[in-house]
């Protein structure tokens, strides 16, 4: 898969570029280690037990860990610009698939910055409570000012003007110390004593307890630090290097603690405190108000790493121009002295307001739980799809596993059904209409269609190749039509191609081949590049199954000999060979023809198609005339107009059989076309099958000429014997007739 590298990113959003792998870990284990761990980790093994708990731990890392190897995988591979894992998707999948899933990842790193302050504010409920004890506050003061709303509003201001003023270095910086304080509250904790209430039932849960998806929702939020540390791609001096090594070391420390917290929190406090006393970490560790310190700050980093991380996202969204008109430059705009995402900033926060006003910290988790859990099911599935189809040009230096990140990307989408159904489903709609909406927009540019250009690539590959090995004489009731037409009037007339389109559409394959006469060159070479825009072009938006592509040779004989020795586009030779001519330009029958001897020797069927003003009608009736030099012809003439009728534009087509008699083998005649019809289950119905007395040829061919005289299409076979006799008097016999089709079986078909 070709990977566009966007230097104009760069320039437009200026960046020290000063960081190394050290602030990519620390961003990561700082919110992997934070408000979930301490506020909702207790909740969990009180309603789940440890062996819950151990399984939430499990099946969590169970999509971070192939996320975080696909991570380290993609970024390894490409130029990583700002963006993070919006840059790294859509450089994969194109923008429009990008866009969608950056659009999303902005707004679950948005509502993370309101999950991340509601967390503040709640570690903020000990202070307040020892204020209200030790301190008279006024009702209404502690309504109002001391409200977790307001809290939280405040809150959010204070951290915006920060960011404002000091922009993202002052969060970076922050990490240093909050780490440190993370350090010393999980040690303490640790340090703390342990009464074993719950004895050696593992699965001792509280009675009645939420279910087990419902808690992993809750505390899904806790694993998704690997995408802070991706967020810091646009300011990371190597990011290659520092994203895979930052990111997986996270997200092992990250396995340790939550095992280890797991463990202790277990055997230090009965079930009922931990699924009802939110700050029971605070009354196991040595000195509990270190808890609430270690929560606010972990907090506070937290949500100063999102406010740092979603401007950037939406910015970089700006700087590829997916959104509408002057808004993308609005948005794309940094700050001169330091490139600082100002505007995408001020959207960020006021989403971070309105979710803050909401105010219910587990309806934001769920919220951001679905969202993450969208954006890494497509970046394993990046991963996966990168690796199956084995693209040249990706060549990462750090190579995950297929077999990690297929189960991954299924993993996290079966996750987020049932973790809830309706959140998964709104999630899905409104990433679909994300979709729709940019793509709308943004038309020119590369959408799902590059999803799986590689793998289709690769299925085809590998199937031509099983194919080809275990092909063998075919039964009769294998054919299938294997189409080719070499043709220079491409562009003078349809009727060819459109046959072509109808045969290929369901049961065969089809290959149209527009023949430049000349020897080849640059300039010969370029008219058939031109040739071919010109071809897709004039067939963009028909319902057409055809594969198109051009031939450059000295001769129509020597592009006939070529064409007929290429095993095609199905992965195997081709069987049937269509020409086409009109009434006054017959070169294209002199050319079927000359070379029908050596098709034949090459046991290829040979069709000719008349063309005529009349075209192919109101496509409804197709008749068959089915004569005693016709045995040969017979079943293929009948197989082709039932595979016609498999295409849309003649689904209301009706096949009409004519057949001549012996005089005495009328009822025999009959007989034999009817069981041939039903046995072979094609749709024709014994009305419509009219039987003739042998006469003459000529009185054959009058008698074609008035009955068919309507038909939207008229087959009729020909032999060689009809070439050695006859020529093209063969071809003209029915002037007043629409579209003929001359069909020429190399043998027999058998229809069961």
């Amino acid at each position: 898969m070709q990977f566009i590298i966007f230097v104009a990113m760069s320039n437009k959003i200026p960046s020290l570029r000063t960081m190394g792998t050290l602030p990519v870990f620390m961003t990561a284990v700082s919110t992997i280690l934070g408000a979930i761990l301490f506020l909702r980790f207790g909740y969990a093994v009180g309603h789940v037990g440890l062996i819950g708990a151990l399984g939430i731990i499990v099946i969590g890392h169970l999509v971070t860990i192939p996320t975080a190897m696909a991570v380290a995988e993609i970024a390894t591979n490409q130029k990583v610009e700002g963006g993070g894992a919006y840059y790294m998707i859509s450089r994969s999948f194109g923008l429009n698939i990008g866009a969608t899933v950056g659009i999303t990842l902005f707004l679950s790193q948005a509502i993370s910055i309101a999950f991340y302050v509601i967390a503040f504010v709640e570690a903020l409920v000990p202070l307040i409570d020892w204020l209200n004890a030790e301190f008279y506050i006024h009702p209404l003061i502690n309504k109002y000012l001391f409200d977790t709303r307001s809290l939280g509003v405040i809150m959010m201001t204070l951290l915006t003007m920060l960011m404002l003023s000091k922009g993202a270095s002052i969060g970076v910086k922050m990490l240093y110390g909050v780490v440190f304080i993370l350090a010393v509250s999980l040690g303490m904790f640790f340090l703390g004593e342990s009464n074993a209430p719950n004895g050696n039932n593992f699965s001792r849960m509280i009675k009645g307890g939420d279910s087990f998806f419902y808690v992993f929702t809750i505390i899904f939020p806790a694993f998704t630090g690997i995408a802070a540390g991706l967020g810091l791609s646009g300011d990371l001096k190597d990011p290659k290097k520092s994203i895979p090594k930052g990111t997986i070391w996270a997200t092992i420390v990250g396995i340790i603690i939550y095992v280890a917290v797991a463990v202790k929190l277990f055997y230090s406090a009965s079930t009922w405190d931990l699924a009802t006393n939110q700050m029971i970490m605070s009354d196991i560790a040595i000195w509990g108000p270190i808890i609430p310190i270690g929560l606010g700050c972990a907090a506070i980093s937290s949500a100063l790493g999102s406010i740092m991380i979603a401007p950037r996202t939406l910015q970089a969204l700006g700087v590829d121009s997916i959104f509408p008109g002057k808004l993308n430059g609005w948005l794309s705009k940094g700050r001169k002295k330091d490139g600082e995402p100002f505007n995408s900033l001020v959207i960020t926060c006021i989403i971070g307001y309105v979710f803050i006003i909401m105010g219910d910290i587990n309806t934001v988790a769920g919220i951001i739980s679905m969202f993450f859990m969208v954006t890494y099911g497509i970046i394993c599935l990046i991963s996966f799809l990168e690796q199956f189809a084995a693209d040249p040009s990706y060549r990462p230096t750090f190579k995950s596993r297929w077999y990690l990140s297929l189960p991954g990307a299924v993993l996290c989408f079966w996750l987020m059904f049932k973790m809830d159904f309706a959140y998964a489903a709104v999630s899905t709609i409104i990433m679909v209409l994300i979709y729709i909406w940019v793509s709308r927009i943004n038309k020119d540019k590369k959408g799902i269609q590059k999803l799986f250009k590689g793998v289709l690539f690769q299925l085809s590959r590998r199937f031509q190749i099983f194919l080809q090995k275990r092909d063998t004489d075919l039964v009769e009731q294998e054919w299938r039509p294997f189409i080719i037409s070499v043709s220079k009037d491409s562009f003078k007339r349809q009727s060819a191609f459109d046959l072509l389109r109808w045969l290929s559409h369901k049961y065969g394959f089809g290959t149209y081949i527009h023949f430049i006469d000349g020897l080849l060159s640059k300039d010969t070479y370029q008219e058939s590049k031109e040739v071919m825009q010109r071809l897709l072009a004039q067939n963009n938006g028909i319902n057409s199954k055809v594969y198109l592509d051009t031939i450059i040779s000295p001769s129509y004989t020597s592009a006939i000999a070529q064409v007929i020795q290429l095993s095609g586009v199905s992965g195997k030779g081709n069987n049937m060979i269509l020409f086409e001519f009109t009434h006054d330009e017959r070169e294209s029958l002199n050319d079927a023809i000359q070379h029908y001897s050596l098709l034949r020797a090459t046991e290829f069927d040979v069709c000719i198609l008349r063309s005529t003003i009349k075209g192919f009608g109101y496509k409804k009736n197709i008749h068959i005339w089915i004569r005693p030099s016709d045995f040969e012809n017979a079943n293929l003439m009948i197989l082709l107009s039932y595979i016609m009728l498999g295409h849309p534009e003649w689904k209301n087509g009706v096949i009409n059989i004519f057949s001549t008699y012996p005089p005495t083998e009328k009822v025999a005649t009959e007989n034999k076309l009817v069981e041939l019809i039903k046995e072979g289950r094609i749709p024709i119905s014994p009305t419509n099958i009219q039987l003739i007395p042998q006469l003459k040829e000529e009185k054959i061919d009058k008698i074609i000429s008035k009955k068919s005289a309507d038909a939207d299409l008229t087959i009729v076979g020909y032999s060689s014997e009809h070439i050695e006799e006859e020529s093209e008097a063969t071809f003209n016999k029915y002037p007043d007739l629409g579209n003929i089709l001359f069909v020429s079986a190399f043998k027999e078909k058998t229809i069961e």
